[in-house]
């Protein structure tokens, strides 16, 4: 069933020990799909998508208040950067300059740091787009020297619900230094619903005939490798119940898509992935103009979380599709 699509509209959703304010800003689409996301960590903290029969489900894992989303390190549904994903070592050199970052994730530097782009408070401003469709500006100041990296870097995300029920992210970015840049989205996503138990009989597709190898303390190789077959090959569609137990630490890869979408400013995303569940009939479709994207299964969770429905989130409780490196659009919901 359709419905009208209305101005995003907002509420407070907290205050920090710092006598910040954050705020809550819903977006809902003509097609029903609904979207809350918080100023702090720029947070989808809801996404409510209709199944076959119309029934709105939760899809990503999260919590009903700020405090939780402090103290949380699994970066539910947050903006992870500078850089996404692991620096190898905690440091890199560029321009001939070693720099030194902090090894949150010993002994590699993760998501940007422990004060990164998941732990800040974005300034929200609606958008006015010609079609319509509900959307959201989240912009902020990233300091030269913050957690480590170099230059002073403005960053604008745009959260977009559009009437054929996609869900986009856009990203820009402007430095006044050359700095490192890779930002993504770590929403968890589970179709059956957010707090319905594991993704094991959703099927995924990954457009990728290659992924960069990791050691046991998952540091990137510098190197890309043939998926192999019935290990970590998603080029044709695979239960997730299966395919789990066969990937290295039951984790998920990086992924070196095979067609990325063109950047720049008439930017066109490519077929990334497709989770399917067919019990409910929901379809995410991730399309990105990103030459990589990181799968990963939630395998760190083990019940000590208790997410917004009162249930503890066990293992493999949701799916992440992480669209990185490098500036571009993601569509990461489109419901069929």
């Amino acid at each position: 069933m359709c419905r009208s699509a209305s101005s995003p509209q907002s509420r407070a959703f907290g205050t920090l020990p710092t006598g910040a304010g954050v705020e809550a800003w819903t977006l809902t689409g003509t097609g029903g799909l609904t979207l809350e996301a918080i100023t702090y960590g720029g947070i989808v903290t809801r996404l409510l998508v209709p199944d076959r029969k119309g029934r709105l489900a939760d899809m990503v894992l999260g919590f009903e208040e700020l405090e939780p989303y402090r103290t949380d390190r699994a970066y539910f549904g947050a903006i992870v950067g500078r850089v996404a994903g692991r620096i190898s070592g905690a440091k890199f050199r560029l321009d001939g300059k070693l720099y030194s970052l902090e090894a949150n994730d010993p002994p590699n530097h993760l998501h940007g740091g422990p004060l990164g782009f998941s732990r800040c408070v974005w300034h929200a401003t609606p958008v006015n787009r010609p079609d319509g469709a509900p959307s959201l500006r989240l912009t902020r100041l990233s300091l030269d020297g913050e957690e480590g990296y170099p230059g002073n870097v403005e960053v604008s995300i745009i959260y977009t619900v559009t009437n054929d029920n996609a869900f986009m992210i856009e990203t820009e970015a402007a430095s006044d230094w050359p700095t490192p840049f890779a930002l993504a989205h770590h929403s968890y996503f589970n179709l059956a619903g957010e707090g319905s138990g594991s993704i094991a009989d959703q099927e995924l597709q990954i457009e990728a005939d290659e992924f960069v190898p990791t050691d046991e303390w998952m540091t990137l190789s510098g190197r890309v490798a043939p998926v192999a077959a019935g290990v970590n090959d998603f080029r044709c569609a695979r239960r997730l119940g299966d395919a789990i137990p066969l990937l290295s630490r039951n984790h998920g890869e990086l992924y070196r898509l095979r067609k990325p979408g063109e950047q720049g400013l008439d930017s066109r995303p490519s077929k990334a992935a497709r989770l399917v569940h067919a019990r409910s009939g929901r379809v995410l479709e991730v399309a990105t103009t990103t030459p990589y994207m990181q799968l990963y299964t939630a395998a760190a969770l083990d019940g000590s979380i208790t997410g917004k429905s009162g249930i503890a989130y066990q293992r493999h409780a949701g799916v992440c599709l992480e669209c990185q490196e490098s500036q571009g659009l993601v569509i990461l919901c489109r419901i069929c």
